[in-house]
């Protein structure tokens, strides 16, 4: 197959949608089809690459607001109807909503190319979280209209397809995440890590990995650090990551320890010497962040829902806690605290879990998903 791949983020931007989609690329590759990666230019100089078998052709955007390292592609529908009459793909995936994806969603529909999105964002919640949740109900009736014009729209959860089922998408298929057990290993702890911390010896250790913004509910984190530093007044809490939150997060709380953005084994290092992972978010489709903890060997302090529901046994290799339920969650935080003697094994639980989520299962399965639809 030759795959037309539409996404506003893509490596080397740092985020669970880019690295996701660059897994699918790559496995794509690999299995000896064509992947032409359509995104947004990240300068005025970026007119694409070729990285090793993908294609990736850059169209104008602009940067995505409070967020300076990212950006949104513009409408592009003409552009993409040329290059595509030209090119000739066999399936057309779109990855992201924006404007640039609401155009691809048109481009191909004029060119009649069978067409597939995929669900990563949950866009209509993050308005409560800037102050516009006036926006929501437009937000899903928006992204609905451009997902139920795709043959089939892929989400990541049982609970993600429930939801947007309720919501009146159509044609939805699971199509799960994997997770790179050999990467993310309790084996990449470091104690000169822990000693750039200022911990010493067996103390312990609670990590957030991921955007330091509004909508992933940093400040629970904070909340249930402070209370089990109650009980273990010397207990470190190290975030990890970038965002427009992190400049007056660190203005407000200079006990904690930010470690800024991380990538590949520099960032497995970061998740294995650390040993609760706190991860509050309520706006995940996913959370690729979950798996790679609990693949670190981490103990893992989530809501219920998403990759937390799917992974998380509460008690045996993590803790999650009901959607929602923020006084629950820091009680759970102090819990985790007095069950210490069963870490070992919740650890080695939480390891064990994600050794069988397989990536090439996934790319697999979406292999024969895109097959499907060109035979219509």
């Amino acid at each position: 197959m030759r795959i037309g791949l539409v996404t506003e983020t893509y490596p080397p931007e740092v985020n669970g949608v880019a690295a996701t989609l660059h897994r699918l690329a790559r496995g794509l590759v690999d299995r000896g089809h064509g992947v032409h990666v359509v995104r947004p230019r990240r300068n005025r100089q970026d007119l694409g690459r070729h990285d090793d078998g993908i294609d990736e052709w850059a169209v104008p955007g602009l940067p995505l607001p409070g967020y300076p390292g990212l950006r949104f592609g513009l409408p592009a529908t003409r552009r993409l109807y040329e290059r595509w009459r030209a090119l000739t793909p066999t399936v057309v995936h779109v990855a992201t909503e924006g404007p640039l994806g609401w155009s691809a969603v048109q481009a191909a529909r004029q060119a009649d190319l069978p067409t597939t999105s995929s669900f990563h964002t949950q866009f209509h919640l993050y308005s409560s979280y800037y102050r516009i949740g006036v926006l929501r109900a437009a937000g899903i009736r928006y992204l609905r209209t451009i997902h139920n014009r795709t043959l089939r729209t892929f989400v990541p959860s049982d609970s993600m397809y429930e939801a947007l089922r309720g919501h009146g998408f159509l044609n939805l298929q699971i199509l799960g995440r994997g997770v790179d057990a050999h990467l993310f290993s309790p084996d990449r702890r470091s104690a000169d890590l822990r000693r750039q911390w200022g911990v010493a010896g067996d103390e312990i250790v609670a990590l957030y990995v991921g955007r330091v913004a509004p909508e992933k509910n940093i400040p629970l984190a904070i909340a249930a650090y402070e209370a089990m530093r109650e009980r273990a007044p010397r207990l470190r809490l190290v975030v990890v990551g970038d965002g427009p939150m992190l400049r007056d997060l660190k203005r407000r709380h200079p006990g904690i320890h930010f470690s800024g953005l991380r990538r590949g084994e520099d960032l497995a290092a970061h998740y294995a010497s650390g040993d609760l992972f706190l991860f509050p978010s309520t706006t995940e489709t996913f959370g690729n962040v979950v798996p790679e903890a609990m693949a670190s060997g981490l103990l893992v302090l989530a809501f219920d829902y998403a990759a937390a529901a799917a992974l998380i046994q509460t008690n045996i290799n993590g803790w999650a806690v009901p959607l929602g339920d923020a006084d629950g969650y820091v009680d759970a935080a102090r819990r985790l605290l007095d069950c210490q003697g069963r870490w070992p094994v919740m650890r080695h639980n939480a390891r064990q879990t994600t050794t069988k989520m397989s990536w090439d299962v996934v790319v697999d399965e979406f292999e024969a998903h895109l097959e499907s639809v060109t035979q219509r």
